[in-house]
């Protein structure tokens, strides 16, 4: 009888096991929000949240298995973007994953407790989402993409492929701070390099389309696309019409290079997502943003698309060629 009752005993644990196994799987199952900038079907899109979940994953965190992540698409459209940050907010995610400039503001306006992670900010003390670099003191810390006084670079390399440029349309998103500061960090420089300076909003297409077309009119002309989502997104627009135009353009990331652009100096903005897996890892682990400094670039990049300075009919400098860190073939 005691037998009987010990198998009976032992069956019924048995049984349970995987009931309770799975309840504490739910259990520690953790929540991350992200909110992009860019649209789903965006070719951009993916290597950035590939990136991401690398990162995680390399911290032992996976998706269905200990994690859970909701993704909501801003599309460079900041309707969309604050909607997407309300039900980001409304699921309680542990942490949620900010990126870019817009998104970061969306979210900010909608939760004031949710710990928050951006990456591709270019002058997150001059939004208001930190205190500080060092010190951010509230519910947001991140990467920086860049520094605005970077922004001088891409005028000295306009110079450097095209000497005889001396009028600069600077594509920019007059909506975001830091498409201003972009545009002014440059403007301040363009005197010494004999250059004036127009700038060119990128917010709508048709707008881009106008505007570029005028700018080409007269002669000595060059493009400088400013780090902002819109330019990202409307970059098959913008690489069209610098070609069909003749207009040597520098941008500020290698995607635009890669997708048929002259040339590019900035950081590896997709790094970015990876590293900020990081800081996402040990917000989930108990650290609070206002302790995480953000952190800045180490590694700037040239990237060049001889095929593209070819047919603008630009001999580019071999100096440049043997200092780029990637030649677009």
């Amino acid at each position: 009888m005691r037998r009987r009752d010990f198998i009976k005993g032992l069956v019924s644990s048995t049984a349970a096991w995987p009931l309770t196994a799975r309840a504490q799987q739910i259990e520690h199952m953790r929540r991350i929000g992200v909110l992009m900038t860019l649209s789903e079907d965006d070719p951009a899109s993916k290597p950035r949240i590939a990136a991401f979940l690398q990162g995680l994953q390399q911290l032992n965190w996976t998706v269905d298995h200990n994690l859970k992540i909701d993704i909501r698409w801003g599309a460079a459209d900041a309707a969309r973007a604050r909607k997407g940050a309300a039900e980001l907010v409304a699921l309680g995610p542990d942490v949620i994953l900010a990126t870019t400039t817009p998104a970061t503001t969306a979210l900010q306006e909608a939760t004031r407790a949710l710990p928050i992670v951006f990456v591709n900010v270019v002058d997150p003390v001059g939004a208001g989402y930190v205190a500080s670099l060092a010190r951010p003191g509230g519910n947001i810390t991140g990467f920086v993409l860049m520094e605005y006084a970077m922004s001088a670079k891409w005028l000295e390399l306009l110079k450097e492929v095209a000497p005889n440029v001396t009028r600069a349309a600077i594509l920019r998103d007059p909506a975001l701070p830091s498409g201003i500061g972009q545009f002014g960090s440059i403007q301040s420089v363009a005197p010494s390099f004999g250059v004036e300076t127009s700038p060119i909003d990128v917010r709508d297409v048709g707008e881009i389309e106008r505007a570029v077309t005028n700018f080409a009119i007269t002669a000595n002309g060059g493009l400088i696309v400013t780090a902002s989502p819109a330019a990202l997104i409307n970059r098959d627009v913008v690489i069209a019409l610098a070609a069909g135009h003749k207009l040597p353009a520098v941008y500020c990331l290698s995607e635009f290079v890669r997708a048929g652009g002259l040339v590019s100096y900035g950081p590896d903005g997709v790094a970015e997502y990876g590293q900020a897996a990081s800081y996402v890892d040990r917000i989930l682990k108990g650290e609070k943003p206002a302790d995480l400094p953000v952190q800045a670039p180490t590694k700037y990049e040239t990237v060049i698309n001889p095929k593209t300075a070819k047919d603008l009919g630009l001999n580019l400098p071999a100096a440049l060629l043997a200092r780029a860190n990637a030649v677009i073939e």
